[in-house]
Order: C-alpha cells, then sequence, then structure tokens
C-alpha cells in the first residue's frame, strides 16, 4: 500500500479515540501485550521514561526528549495525537518515523491486526516500540495516552515515571474526582522505579504516595524541590529564575506558555533522578536543549504566535486547568481587543471551561473536522449562556480569516478550545 492508502486504512478501519470518543478506548492492557510478543516484546529492548498527568505531559516529555539527545544518547519520542502528520507521534531524535517504515509496519501486520481488531492506539504504540527497537535508541520517553493505569503505553518497564499534575479531564473514562483520576494516572509508578511528580494537591497527594508505597518506589515532588519565577518574555523565548535550596540559575525556554514555569520543575526534578541512574547530564546539555526544543523535538501547538500585526496565537490547552493556564498568557499578553476563535468537542462537560472565559472577547465559534466535534451553532448557544458573544462558521479556516480580518494591529486573535482546532491551522 502507499502510505495514505495505509493511513486511511489505519483511520477506516480501527476504533479511534478522537474520531468516536471513549467507545474506542480498550480498557486493559491485553492487546497491546499480545501485539508486542508478536513483534518479540520490543519494548523491552531499549530504556524508557513514562510520562503521565492531565496537562503538561506533551510539553514535558519533548523537554525531557531533548535534553537526552543534547546530551548525545539516541532518544525515542511517542506521543499522541499528532497535529499535521501521523508521524509525529513517532520520532528518533527528533526525526519522524519514514513513510516506508509506516507501510512496511501495517503491511507485514495487517493479519494480526484484522484477526485481534485493537484500536488505533494499540496498533500504534506497537508500532513506535518496534520503531524504537529496531533503531536501536538508547532511552525513549512515552507518553501515556489518556489515563495510566489501563494506558496501552503501560506494559513498559521504565527507569523513570513521570506524572505531571491532575485535573480535571476525560471524567467519563477516569472518573469524577480528583482521588479517582489521580488513582489511575498513579497506575504507571511500578515496582522499585522512581517517580517524579510535577504537582500535587490535597486531594491527588495521599494517592500518590500510597501507590508509591506499595510499589516501593522513591517519590519526589517536584513542586517541593524547585521554586521557579518569570523574568521576561519575548515572542519566541522566555527566561526563567529556577532556586533549587541555596543554588539559583536563570534558564532560557523557546516554549513561551507560562505553563512552562510549573513544567520545568518536572523536567529538572526528572534530570536529576537520571543522572542518579547514570544518565551523563550537564547543565550546559540542559541550558542549550531548553532553548531549542522546537527546533530539536518539532512540538507544536504550546503558545505558538502563527503571526503578527494582528498577534495570532494558538495553545492546545483545552480542559479547565489548561484554559486557566491560556488565560495567564493572554493577561500579560499586550493587546487591546481579544478576539477567540473557539472550537471543542461534544462528548465532555464544557460548562467549566466556557465560564472562565473572558466575556469582554469577540468569539468565532467554530468546529474541527471530525465526528467528535461539537456543532458550531450549538458551542455558540452554550457559551452564549455565560454572556460569551460572536457568530458562528462552518470551518475553522473561515472564523480565522474573519478574526484576522476584524482584528486591528494592536489585537490579539486567539485560536484553540480543542487540540484539533490548533491542528487544523499550524
Amino acid at each position: 500500500m502507499a502510505y495514505q492508502d495505509t493511513i486511511k486504512y489505519l483511520y477506516s478501519r480501527l476504533p479511534m479515540f478522537t474520531k468516536i470518543g471513549a467507545s474506542a478506548i480498550k480498557k486493559d492492557i491485553t492487546n497491546t501485550a499480545a501485539f508486542c510478543r508478536a513483534l518479540d516484546n520490543p519494548h523491552l529492548k531499549f530504556k524508557s521514561i513514562h510520562v503521565g498527568g492531565t496537562n503538561g505531559k506533551g510539553s514535558t516529555s519533548h523537554m525531557i526528549a531533548a535534553i537526552l539527545q543534547t546530551a548525545g544518547y539516541r532518544t525515542g519520542l511517542y506521543t499522541s495525537p499528532h497535529l499535521k502528520d501521523f508521524r509525529e507521534r513517532i520520532k528518533v531524535n527528533g526525526e519522524m518515523i519514514s513513510e516506508e517504515a509506516v507501510i512496511r509496519f501495517v503491511d507485514e501486520n495487517k493479519p494480526y491486526i484484522e484477526t485481534i481488531e485493537p484500536s488505533f492506539f494499540e496498533v500504534t504504540v506497537a508500532m513506535a516500540f518496534d520503531h524504537f527497537a529496531k533503531e536501536q535508541v538508547d532511552i525513549a520517553v512515552i507518553e501515556v495516552g489518556l489515563g495510566g493505569r489501563l494506558d496501552s503505553t503501560n506494559i513498559i518497564l521504565p527507569e523513570l515515571s513521570v506524572i505531571t499534575n491532575i485535573g480535571f479531564d476525560h471524567m467519563q473514562i477516569l472518573g469524577d474526582t480528583l482521588d479517582k483520576i489521580a488513582f489511575e494516572k498513579a497506575g504507571i509508578i511500578k515496582k522499585g522505579t522512581p517517580v517524579v511528580i510535577g504537582e500535587y494537591l490535597p486531594e491527588t497527594l495521599p494517592v500518590f504516595k500510597e501507590k508509591a508505597e506499595q510499589e516501593h518506589s522513591p517519590i519526589y515532588f517536584a513542586q517541593d524541590i524547585f521554586k521557579t519565577e518569570f523574568i521576561e518574555g519575548h515572542s519566541s523565548t522566555i527566561s526563567v529564575k529556577v532556586d533549587k535550596g541555596t543554588e539559583s540559575d536563570n534558564l532560557e525556554l523557546d516554549l513561551t506558555g507560562l505553563y512552562q514555569l510549573k513544567n520545568i520543575k518536572t523536567v529538572l526534578a526528572s534530570v536529576d533522578e537520571l543522572r542518579k541512574k547514570g544518565f551523563i547530564i550537564s547543565e550546559s546539555h540542559v541550558k542549550t536543549a531548553l532553548k531549542d526544543v522546537k527546533g530539536l523535538t518539532g512540538l507544536m501547538g504550546r503558545w505558538q504566535t502563527l503571526q503578527k500585526n494582528p498577534l495570532v496565537i494558538c495553545d492546545t490547552g483545552h480542559n479547565e486547568d489548561g484554559i486557566k493556564e491560556v488565560l495567564k498568557n493572554i493577561a500579560i499578553t499586550p493587546h487591546k481587543q481579544l478576539h477567540m476563535v473557539l472550537g471543542m468537542v461534544k462528548d465532555k462537560d464544557i460548562s467549566k471551561v466556557l465560564q472562565l472565559l473572558p466575556k469582554q472577547a469577540i468569539y468565532y465559534f467554530c468546529a474541527p473536522d471530525f465526528e467528535r466535534a461539537k456543532n458550531p451553532s450549538e458551542l455558540a448557544a452554550e457559551a452564549a449562556i455565560y454572556g460569551l458573544e460572536g457568530n458562528h462558521y462552518d470551518s475553522i479556516q473561515k472564523a480565522l480569516e474573519t478574526a484576522k480580518n476584524n482584528a486591528k494591529p494592536d489585537d490579539l486573535v486567539f485560536v484553540g478550545g480543542s487540540t484539533f482546532v490548533v491542528a487544523e491551522i499550524v
């Protein structure tokens, strides 16, 4: 099969969460484990780091991968979902898996795929592990897809587990309280394997401690180890002061969202643990990598500037905590009028997010082009209940073009609400 035929086969044949939601989730790791056994257990042929959490796990995974690459390690990186190209999910030293490798994997394993009928995610996880083994990576950073305990990625035996934070998202799958969600996320804590927790809350701290104690896993809380302070920001970098006890240093990050001040604590605590494991990572490696995460890994969609005059920025933050961080960034970004191009999915309760959004903004409601998208007119009607006024459009591009045409040079146009809205415009 040609590459586009292969991707079409995967999209059309396999249950896909981004298309149909919770019904695509296989709530155990049986299929992935069986698939990987058929592939001679590739996930056991390289070292790994497992990264979960509600928000920030993508940025954290990319920063850790960038640091390892810069330190000279051949580094695999598995993340999801992709924005533009399926192959973004699977990278080695920032280079996407080749189209030929995707075709070959699907072609060779099609009989198995059609026999066990795995989900789209289960196939991509197995593909990633197989690719990393064949590419003989020194280590791979593996981002959890959803949850942790029953996520397909949870068959790995990592050097380090990382949980960025816990917030309300995917509650219909993970639970409706923070401690229930934390229980699912804590499922990636493995026996005797150190775990770094980025942020904890009164509801989540006991869950993490209990799981770590059960597994005899050393546990470290990044928010108690590091303090960070925003110094200054530009369109392409931010400067951050980092304090660790009596030590302090300044770092430059090319990921410019203020929420990276939280993620950087998690990253630095993870680097400390990797050093204990024997990884040779200097301060110079860390500084060099953090200034060029996007260049080293190809990360997109995190407080990303798309154009100036008017300033157009997109961000993939899409749940309550993610939108709170977006609004902090908007607050420190100079502008007169705020224009918000907004789209969401229909299988989530979005009332808490809508309550947070500024009433003085002009809204352009739209929908990403896939099955789970919320109808723009329905979104506009629901938003109006919370005093959010604007028109709805039948495409993201039309909404964005209208916003840019309406905006004056010193206005701000923000695009987001869903990862899949951002995917169509980056």
